[in-house]
């Protein structure tokens, strides 16, 4: 499959191309190398799709959002998350429609703060759960057996466990959620990362 990787340079998606590489043709794309994309930036998508023509599948591990206690959230803050993060993503999967092979695949990111928001996430928990929301209702009216799912993951560093339960995983491990929910027959899900958490 050819599969574009938007944010192909951060911490993610530079997991998710190295997951993808060897397996399938991955054209990277990021604000800084590679391919130029910006989820920001509409054209710039609508651009990037363009030039690469054609593709099986499209991954965003893109976007910005605030965070900061609750206290100190203007709405300066939501306006943030819901251009970057959430319209960002929505723009990409509106645009990658018409490009997508029949039975193509659009994969979003949101995170497990939709559900189990910590402190401080008070910008960021309701975009996650709008992109996870999306990925549900788009995936009833996609046309041409186009797939869309989101996937959900925790907070990327060094493995910590607690309570049974991973709340810090490597961004290897997760890129794995990414590769089955690619190579899958899934839509309109939301694919928690977690269980991929190697001890």
């Amino acid at each position: 499959m050819k599969i574009i990787v938007i944010g192909a340079t951060g911490t993610i998606g530079s997991a998710i191309v190295k997951a993808l590489e060897g397996r399938h043709e991955v054209i990277p794309a990021s604000r800084k190398s590679g391919y130029r994309a910006d989820i920001d930036d509409a054209a710039s998508l609508s651009a990037l799709f363009t030039t690469v023509g054609s593709f099986d599948a499209v991954v965003c591990a893109a976007g910005s959002a605030s965070y900061k206690p609750f206290a100190d959230l203007q709405p300066a803050d939501f306006a943030v998350g819901f251009h970057s993060k959430f319209m960002g993503q929505v723009n990409l999967a509106r645009l990658a429609i018409p490009h997508l092979v029949d039975g193509g695949s659009i994969t979003l990111t949101s995170g497990v703060w939709g559900i189990e928001p910590p402190p401080n996430a008070g910008a960021i928990s309701p975009m996650n759960a709008a992109i996870d929301g999306f990925v549900r209702a788009a995936a009833v009216e996609l046309p041409r057996g186009l797939r869309i799912n989101s996937v959900s993951p925790p907070l990327i560093g060094e493995p910590v466990w607690e309570n049974g339960r991973v709340k810090v995983m490597s961004a290897a491990d997760m890129a794995h959620a990414y590769v089955e929910v690619i190579e899958g027959s899934s839509s309109g899900a939301v694919i928690d990362t977690r269980p991929y958490a190697k001890r």
